[in-house]
């Protein structure tokens, strides 16, 4: 039997809130939050998770496409060093894909996307304590606020991917 899993990295805002949109959907079966570091000019670490998934149940363009609607990806705000948005790639093959995939994604946009495919380079987890933040902790006033109307945008735009 062909082996459908895979994984991808992507960075864009809070990777408490990353973790929690990723960690609902159908088909992906393992969130690591931490950093990810990419290649000159962007090695510097910045708030990501790395998905694993598995492409039988769940596509990359919809995971791409989840993405980039869960964070602020047309936006060049101050805070992009700490959250880089970005989809990282671990081969040359899934770098072609993911490009193809952004570029037909901006159809969704009014304005250019930010996002970049960057390759993997390294890889830091959060602390233990930080791990499944969401679902350790969905009274918090930041879940509330910042990972829940996430959460509600899945319910209204992606509700078959839920779990």
């Amino acid at each position: 039997m062909k082996n459908t899993l895979t994984k991808i990295g992507l960075g864009g805002g809070c990777h408490w809130c990353t973790e929690a949109v990723f960690l609902s959907l159908k088909g992906v079966k393992n969130v690591q939050q931490g950093w990810i570091a990419s290649k000159k000019p962007h090695e510097s670490f910045s708030e990501a998770v790395i998905v694993e998934f598995d492409i039988s149940e769940i596509s990359l363009k919809d995971l791409i496409a989840i993405h980039l609607h869960t964070h602020q990806s047309t936006s060049n705000h101050s805070m992009r060093k700490k959250y880089r948005s970005a989809v990282y790639y671990f081969s040359l093959e899934d770098e072609k894909l993911i490009k193809m995939i952004l570029n037909d994604l901006q159809n969704d946009f009014d304005v250019e996307l930010i996002t970049k495919a960057l390759p993997f380079s390294a890889f830091k987890s959060s602390l233990e304590e930080h791990l499944n933040y969401y679902y350790k902790n969905p009274e918090k006033p930041f879940c509330k606020t910042y990972i829940n109307p996430k959460l509600s945008f899945l319910l209204k735009n992606y509700t078959h991917h839920l779990k």
